[in-house]
């Protein structure tokens, strides 16, 4: 009887689980090692000079010394095969005033990506061109007259400190927003969500914001930021859509890459925005575990999905397949919508009905939902991803809201 209990039980575990969906190039998401970073402090005494990467989502393997003005940076990624986006994050602790250069290297077969942002107590500034050079082919980065503490980095740093502070920050006097723990991650991260709605939650349509599944991809963070906060702006748009819609977004899908400073994957060595057929990883299970029973518990049905990600330009990248969604001219609305109140704005959309298990694609086969991979450009201007972030907030509610 004993037996027939367990058997059962597990027999509940697996049919309770989220259903898995077979895409035509599916990705084995099986964990892989990872190579960890030695958290520490590269000392020249002579130069009287430091660099270190002893804060979460830092990123340096190793520094030497070439001649008395120019620095190696060793950046390596946290396993391979991995796709092309060196990241990098350290600080720097000069004594003196001096000037110096940084020689940026990567292992064969992968080259730079980011522009070089620095902070040296005044704010985020992206390195000026002629501040740029390079030395067998390796980017030289020139940094002049410095003294004192500064922080070099691929993208402005936003690890899950940062996260948090914005939740805290946009929780004041927002008792309709719920902040919730759903899960752990392989380090045992907190797997955060907000859950948006005003008034009951019950039946309502249910939309799914997602980011940072890929820890370097910061300008896409600053547009799900903007994107969020215009959602729970205090307005008449914003009222009516918190009384119809429920949102649930996911400010941070990777915790764990982005505390460790990770290119691209989970500390499963693994992208989990490749995840979303079996999810074999911590992150995609909890979260997709997590909107099964949401909808089940409160009878919501998901309309659409936008996960938010950054590339070399901006794009948005579309299903194909719209007739079977609930809303199937919405994405050409919504489009000409930004086209209108973005100045000198044109969408770019790539559209096609996704092969592998990416999120968009599991929200259309999973779900009949509208799927969007919302991509902003690495050196888009941030004032920019403001507006893009906002204005597309802005009419996708007033849209939605007349549904």
């Amino acid at each position: 009887m004993k037996y027939f209990f367990k058997c059962f039980a597990f027999f509940l575990l697996i049919s309770c689980g989220p259903k898995k969906i077979k895409f035509e190039r599916p990705v084995d998401t099986s964990s892989r090692p990872i190579e960890f970073q030695n958290k520490t402090s590269y000392d020249f005494p002579q130069k009287e000079i430091s660099f270190n990467n002893k804060f979460d989502g830092a990123r340096i393997n190793g520094v030497s010394q070439i001649n008395d003005t120019i620095f190696k940076i060793i950046i390596k990624p946290e396993n391979t095969p991995i796709n092309n986006s060196a990241y990098y994050s350290f600080e720097i602790s000069s004594q003196s005033t001096q000037t110096i250069y940084l020689k940026f290297d990567y292992p064969q077969g992968y080259s730079h990506r980011y522009i070089p942002k620095q902070n040296w107590g005044d704010g985020w500034k992206i390195t000026e061109n002629n501040d740029l050079d390079f030395l067998d082919d390796k980017i030289l980065l020139r940094l002049e007259n410095i003294y004192g503490k500064g922080l070099i980095s691929a993208q402005e740093i936003q690890n899950s400190n940062d996260v948090k502070n914005w939740i805290n920050k946009i929780l004041k006097n927002k008792s309709y927003i719920n902040w919730v723990t759903i899960g752990e991650t392989n380090l045992g991260r907190p797997i955060w969500v907000l859950d948006i709605t005003k008034g009951s939650p019950t039946d309502k349509p249910l939309l799914l914001f997602f980011t940072r599944q890929h820890p370097p991809e910061v300008t896409g963070y600053f547009a799900f930021k903007s994107f969020i906060e215009e959602l729970i702006n205090n307005n008449p748009v914003a009222e009516l859509f918190l009384n119809k819609y429920r949102v649930l977004a996911f400010p941070l899908v990777n915790p764990d890459g982005v505390d460790l400073g990770h290119w691209r994957h989970n500390a499963g060595g693994i992208d989990t925005n490749r995840d979303w057929g079996h999810y074999r990883q911590p992150e995609i299970r909890s979260i997709v575990n997590f909107i099964k029973k949401t909808k089940r518990k409160y009878n919501n049905k998901i309309v659409m999905g936008l996960d938010f990600h950054s590339t070399y330009y901006d794009v948005f990248y579309t299903n194909v397949e719209r007739e079977s969604t609930p809303y199937p001219k919405f994405l050409d609305q919504w489009f000409e919508g930004m086209e209108k109140n973005i100045p000198d704005y044109k969408v770019n959309e790539k559209a096609s009905n996704s092969t592998q298990p990416v999120s968009k694609g599991w929200l259309l086969y999973a779900n009949k939902a509208i799927g969007v991979t919302y991509e902003i450009g690495d050196e888009t201007s941030r004032e920019k991803i403001d507006l893009i972030g906002k204005t597309s907030a802005q009419v996708l509610m007033k849209l939605l809201t007349d549904y």
